[in-house]
């Protein structure tokens, strides 16, 4: 490979991996001028490879890859198990998370609310060695297939996106110096087992190609925003009756308004992973609009 597609592909990786905001950035990681790098990124810009904010076209990096001599026809099937046994053990571990957090608010129990704080620790390595190996099975067999490969590196993130928010769940029960009442607590026992349902199945998606359950995940994500809907009216509605002359009080309702964001963040996270399991397997692209602003 001559200097200049070297250069190229340390570019093109560095934007894949690191998400750098600039072409000055680039140039500095790099240790190149920022003129060079301008040169030699144009072509790929202007074609559609390299997209603004400094995202790729996964396709069209493929046959970049190609052109510079990087391209191998197609890995073998042990480093997919690989990244798939990871993945299945960090979901086993996010669900965890998430059952000890939720368990820790209904059994008022500040110890387990630590310890799956601590499993975040956990959650937040999985995902490095994740990206990690699958840096490496791409090395070895290089861009065949990469982006699917890159995918995996997708789904680690959300499943560490869902363990942020198990965070959430658990400090609630460190904070918290008043008792859920009982219809509140009852949304939340719903919210907590849909999520968890959630997540179970867009993990099936993913890792055993069961993207026929894509209705059955959406279904779930209408039901978790309803069920948000009515505990937001319910904590509206104590809220109302209550006073705020205390800072505790208040204090409450924001974290308990945490958690339950936090059951419908889990859900969202739980369709884009569904999302990304149909890109894998059905090679259908994910839609390029927020979600927020899909008309279904």
């Amino acid at each position: 490979m001559s200097k200049k597609n070297k250069t190229l592909k340390e570019i093109l990786d560095l934007i894949l991996y690191e998400n750098p905001a600039t072409q000055d950035e680039i140039a500095q990681r790099l240790g190149i001028s920022r003129r060079y790098v301008t040169q030699l990124i144009q072509p790929l810009i202007k074609d559609g490879t390299i997209k603004r904010a400094y995202i790729i076209d996964m396709k069209s990096y493929e046959k970049v890859a190609e052109s510079l001599g990087e391209y191998v026809t197609p890995k073998n099937d042990s480093g997919n198990v690989l990244i798939n046994d990871m993945l299945l053990n960090m979901a086993k571990h996010v669900h965890s998370q998430l059952e000890m957090s939720f368990d820790a608010i209904l059994e008022s129990d500040e110890d387990k609310a630590n310890n799956a704080l601590e499993m975040d620790y956990a959650t937040n390595n999985m995902v490095e060695k994740i990206r990690t190996s699958v840096e490496t099975i791409v090395s070895i067999n290089q861009h065949s297939e990469f982006s699917k490969s890159v995918l995996y590196n997708e789904v680690a993130y959300d499943l560490e996106r869902i363990g942020d928010y198990c965070g959430h769940i658990a400090k609630f029960a460190i904070n918290d110096i008043y008792e859920v009442s009982d219809d509140i607590l009852r949304k939340l026992k719903k919210m907590h087992k849909t999520a968890q349902k959630m997540l179970r199945l867009s993990m099936s998606a993913f890792l055993e190609g069961r993207t026929d359950l894509k209705e059955d995940i959406m279904g779930l994500e209408e039901s978790i925003h309803i069920l948000q809907a009515k505990s937001i009216n319910l904590i509206a509605t104590q809220m109302a009756e209550s006073s705020f002359d205390e800072k505790e009080r208040s204090n409450y309702f924001i974290y308990l308004f945490r958690v339950i964001k936090a059951f419908e963040r889990i859900g969202d996270i739980s369709v884009e992973i569904k999302d990304v399991a149909i890109e894998f397997h059905d090679n259908i692209p994910r839609p390029t609009t927020p979600r927020t602003f899909r008309l279904n």
